[in-house]
């Protein structure tokens, strides 16, 4: 199966490009945006060798129907999808903070947590609990954009005394997180899943706040199934997920975590292919309508006609 690692497109208008861990990001004038969800994956930070096909379709897919579905919410970012892979928008200038919220103790929460921390990001966690339960309610734990490296935890204090993002605007994205949370949980709700963790990014445009980004995909949340949560729990068995936490277990199985003097490893094919697999599992169990794979032949050729073909009227 094909699969698209990086792409060196060059569009009318073009003035840069930003070659994110998943993204391919081209800055085109007009304030226009033209992203490619590539086919990499990436886990603690590392770019992993081997690509997963259709993993950027799905991505770009879900994304888009939940920005559709939240729009009533917050304005968001984007104005078209022109190609399976391919997102067009508005260029808004990041907050350098991502808004994470959780409403379960579960991923980097959960290891702070075993670690004996009982403080996240200057928000306390309950005493008494254990891996993935609920709390009582969620919490938004933010993280600071790195240019390179790992996104570091902070506090809303932090946030507002760096002056970061000022304290009204900053009041503004709890708002808008929370209420995103809510609808993504709503939404999650109603498909037999549980929508345990997730980020939002945060964008302005004249002087107006826009949601920008992907929301709720496997690369962003991390979702649980409803039906048989509780019995796992109260057995102290894992949950099933539907999330990028078994790349990342497969990855730690492997001796990777991305530390010094780590070396990342191979993925099999057949490892590989099941990483599609799950992709399309999540985005049929959440989006609840079948997935239809792309014709991938010529996904590079496929993408530039179609890309070029929308230019022509957006704007």
């Amino acid at each position: 199966m094909n699969a698209v690692k990086s792409t060196t497109f060059n569009f009318p208008g073009q003035k840069s490009v930003y070659n994110g861990k998943v993204r391919d990001v081209y800055f085109l004038e007009n304030d226009l945006l033209v992203i490619v969800a590539s086919d990499r994956i990436s886990a603690f930070d590392h770019i992993l060798h081997e690509a997963i096909p259709y993993k950027g379709q799905v991505l770009n897919q879900l994304a888009a129907k939940m920005l559709k579905a939240t729009a009533d919410i917050v304005p968001n970012w984007l104005l078209d999808t022109p190609d399976p892979m391919v997102a067009v928008g508005h260029h808004c200038e990041p907050y350098k903070i991502e808004m994470v919220i959780r409403g379960y103790m579960s991923g980097h929460a959960a290891r702070e947590y075993k670690a004996g921390r009982r403080l996240l990001c200057g928000v306390e966690m309950p005493e008494g609990m254990k891996e993935n339960d609920k709390f009582p309610s969620p919490i938004i734990t933010p993280a600071t954009k790195a240019e390179e490296g790992h996104d570091e935890d902070i506090s809303r204090e932090e946030i507002i005394a760096q002056n970061i993002v000022s304290k009204e605007e900053y009041e503004q994205l709890e708002k808008y997180t929370y209420a995103l949370f809510e609808r993504g949980t709503q939404l999650a709700a109603e498909k037999g899943l549980i929508l345990v963790d997730t980020k939002y990014e945060f964008g302005k445009k004249d002087g107006k706040i826009y949601l920008i980004d992907e929301i709720h995909t496997p690369d962003s949340s991390r979702y649980f199934y409803a039906d048989g949560y509780e019995e796992r729990q109260a057995k102290g068995e894992k949950q099933k997920q539907l999330s990028k936490e078994f790349v990342r277990e497969w990855l730690i199985a492997h001796d990777f975590q991305g530390l010094d003097g780590q070396t990342l490893p191979h993925m099999p094919e057949d490892f590989v292919n099941s990483v599609t697999e799950r992709y399309i599992e999540l985005y049929e169990k959440i989006i609840g309508e079948k997935f239809v794979k792309a014709d991938n032949s010529d996904i590079e050729n496929r993408i530039e006609k179609n890309v070029l073909n929308n230019l022509q009227h957006v704007g």
